[in-house]
């Protein structure tokens, strides 16, 4: 079992910056690939970041590429995503979540663990 628990969100104007964390417990920790989703109001949740669990590889959304990054610290098993030059329309509830294994996906159905989410606003 893991469990995550997401930081870091809050309200924002157009052209700022938040970090979100996720804080995993559990055990091992370091064997999942960690990723980050979003869910906006009445829209399906969809992938955003992801990272491999020996930090190797990373993969973002088309949408956030260039304005977002996801890293790691295994040590203290948080992942992070630093969202700068956000947009009104990155707002929505972000979601961390792990999969066991090295490999990246992003699909929702893939992964195997959720936080509950944490709301992001960006106002215009």
């Amino acid at each position: 079992q893991v469990q995550l628990v997401e930081s870091g969100g809050g309200l924002v104007q157009a052209g700022g910056s938040l970090r979100l964390s996720c804080a995993a417990s559990g055990r091992t920790f370091s064997r999942y690939s960690m990723g980050w989703f979003r869910q906006a109001p009445g829209k399906e949740r969809e992938f955003v970041a992801a990272i491999t669990y020996s930090v190797d590889s990373t993969r973002y959304a088309d949408s956030v590429k260039g304005r977002f990054t996801i890293s790691r610290d295994n040590a203290k098993n948080t992942v992070y995503l630093q969202m700068n030059s956000l947009k009104p329309e990155d707002t929505a509830v972000y979601y961390c979540a792990a999969r066991f294994g090295q490999s990246i996906k992003v699909e929702v159905y893939a992964m195997d663990y959720w936080g509950k989410g944490t709301l992001v606003t960006v106002s215009s």
